[in-house]
């Protein structure tokens, strides 16, 4: 379709990327399919994920409903230290400083109560509670720094540290838990537990205060007590690795970053990376990790830019452009998905221009103190608390580097291998007459509107008819092309040589079986003659399976013929005329 830069399909998803209008496609099909937008029905869990994967699936579900604002609080955070660059030291004693500063600062020094809403709604907590979660860990008379002000430790337990209070007896090792990011997540996760054992216990009139009750009541004093100084004490040894491997070698460090971000994105491996620089600008009050994949976006846009002046598709050319414009926003997915990693050398160029950059800008100590925009709107990331602008210089030249050996490293390197094909088009045979859609297999035909899918059964797919096959050969129901082959075979799109489209989707669901009982004659691509063998099927296997024979024969482009008639009744042998099309 126009529109659609491409289709992704992985682990039995399809991913269409279709650009920078995602906002308004998606309320678009949240109001047709009648569901809520941020997901009312609860999804089942895959078992079959993988830790890894499930991990990198919390972190990014949690992290992305909160990525807008806290990029925007960034960016006011960043204009303010713009401001305190140009206007002098005093500017930073105004209250027209105080106040953006407040604003900038918010979400980040009460990101375990924002953290807690987003992780609640991904662990099925009461949002409400996710909140209450994350603010008993931003309290102020808990933080270590309090209670050291208030009194002298009495006890210590070692590479945990010393403790000043205890919990019934308990030794309690306090935190300062303003800005952290994940013993919250840890803490909601085991929410999420406990309200499933309390709603089974909890008489149900009682479960609206009681169920909130256990849950905080039991996840606290567990957070408090051992899940935040042990996942404490593991991310501060995780950032102290990291920053360990930046002091040994900046630019190794700078240089391993660069060229995989792109690469991390691909696979959602970014996300992992983005609580432990959140880490270290509030431990350090800078961060070195993401500030070696700050050059990557504009490497990856440049690479795009030297194709699109290559790209002779005008269709394609125009996919290009917008695509260019977002990933100077710095969201690269468009560029990545719809171009530079189906060329290959492109996003593997890209990777080099990225590494480079990001070697020079690490080797040159160019951190980000804050959690800003993305792209363009980052730059001011770079600006020190203090107005000292040499952060945001060496990144722009940074910037500079990688963009300028991304593109034309691309523009020498990679030609437009469609160019070949740009001139080549198809004419549709010269229709005199109404033309004949044969059956493509031996059965008894039913109207379309007593199949029993809801898609087929109201024409949302096309006009045309169904058979209940009494055998599994299937053949060709007309002169044309193979467009469509699904991997597992279970449908296969024709385009006859008079351009008419037609749909041949063997039983009801059975794209389930995966291929199972299928066995292809064709290939996708390939020309055939009516009558010509396409598929053989296990029916038998296909009904002990649980899924339904019955094969809808439609006519997909409906709309752009004079009428589509169905012309046959009850039983009809493979090769017989099914549907007649009127140009």
């Amino acid at each position: 379709m126009k529109g659609v830069v491409t289709v992704m399909h992985s682990a039995g998803q399809y991913q269409v990327v279709i650009g920078n209008h995602v906002p308004f496609v998606y309320a678009d099909v949240c109001e047709v399919a009648g569901i809520a937008q941020g997901g009312a029905a609860e999804e089942e869990e895959d078992t079959q994920q993988g830790i890894f994967n499930k991990l990198i699936d919390i972190i990014s579900g949690c992290f992305s409903p909160i990525l807008g604002p806290m990029c925007a609080a960034g960016i006011i955070k960043g204009v303010n230290a713009l401001l305190n660059f140009l206007l002098g030291a005093s500017y930073a004693t105004t209250g027209g400083y105080m106040m953006l500063n407040a604003i900038g600062d918010a979400v980040f020094y009460f990101m375990p109560v924002m953290l807690g809403y987003s992780a609640a709604k991904k662990f099925k907590v009461n949002p409400v509670t996710g909140m209450l979660i994350g603010a008993a860990l931003c309290y102020p008379t808990i933080q270590t720094d309090a209670l050291k002000a208030a009194g002298k430790a009495i006890g210590s337990l070692g590479i945990f540290g010393s403790y000043f209070k205890t919990f019934f007896g308990i030794p309690w090792i306090t935190g300062n838990y303003t800005s952290t990011v994940v013993p919250v997540l840890v803490v909601v996760a085991l929410a999420g537990k406990i309200q499933k054992w309390a709603k089974k216990v909890v008489p149900e009139m009682l479960q609206n205060f009681f169920v909130p009750f256990f849950v905080l009541l039991i996840s606290l004093p567990i957070g408090f007590l051992l899940i935040g100084p042990v996942v404490s004490l593991l991310t501060n040894l995780l950032s102290t690795g990291f920053s360990s491997l930046f002091k040994m070698s900046p630019v190794v460090g700078g240089a391993l970053v660069g060229f995989f971000w792109q690469i991390f994105v691909i696979f959602g491996l970014h996300w992992a990376l983005v609580p432990l620089a959140m880490i270290n600008i509030t431990t350090l009050g800078s961060d070195t990790i993401l500030a070696s994949s700050f050059v990557c976006s504009f490497a990856q846009t440049a690479a795009l830019f030297a194709m699109f002046l290559k790209i002779k598709d005008p269709d394609r050319k125009g996919l290009a452009l917008p695509a260019v414009v977002s990933g100077i926003c710095g969201v690269t997915e468009p560029s990545i998905y719809g171009f530079t990693l189906a060329e290959k050398k492109p996003f593997f160029i890209s990777c080099i221009g990225g590494a480079i950059g990001a070697a020079f800008t690490a080797a040159m100590n160019a951190p980000t103190y804050i959690m800003g925009g993305l792209g363009v709107f980052g730059i001011v990331n770079y600006i020190s608390p203090k107005g000292d602008p040499r952060g945001m210089y060496i990144q722009l030249i940074g910037i500079a580097i990688a963009m300028v050996i991304s593109f034309v490293l691309t523009f020498m390197l990679w030609s437009d291998k469609s160019e070949a094909n740009t001139a080549e088009t198809v004419t549709p045979k010269e229709v005199t007459g109404p033309e004949s859609i044969a059956a493509p297999v031996a059965g008894e035909v039913v109207a379309l509107k007593d199949l029993k899918d809801a898609a087929f059964a109201e024409g949302a797919l096309g006009s045309g008819l169904g058979i209940i096959p009494s055998d599994g050969h299937f053949y060709a129901p007309c002169d044309g092309t193979v467009t469509t082959l699904f991997p597992t075979l279970h449908a296969i799109g024709i385009t006859s040589d008079t351009g008419v489209e037609v749909l041949v989707h063997i039983g009801l669901d059975t794209v389930q079986m995966g291929g199972k009982g299928f066995k292809a004659h064709i290939q996708q691509g390939e020309h055939v003659k009516k009558g010509q063998p396409l598929v053989d099927v296990d029916l038998d296997l296909v009904k002990k399976s649980g899924y339904e024979t019955q094969t809808p024969v439609v006519i997909t482009n409906t709309r752009d013929l004079l009428d589509v008639l169905p012309v046959s009744e009850g039983k009809v042998t493979a090769g017989d005329e099914i549907i007649k099309i009127i140009h």
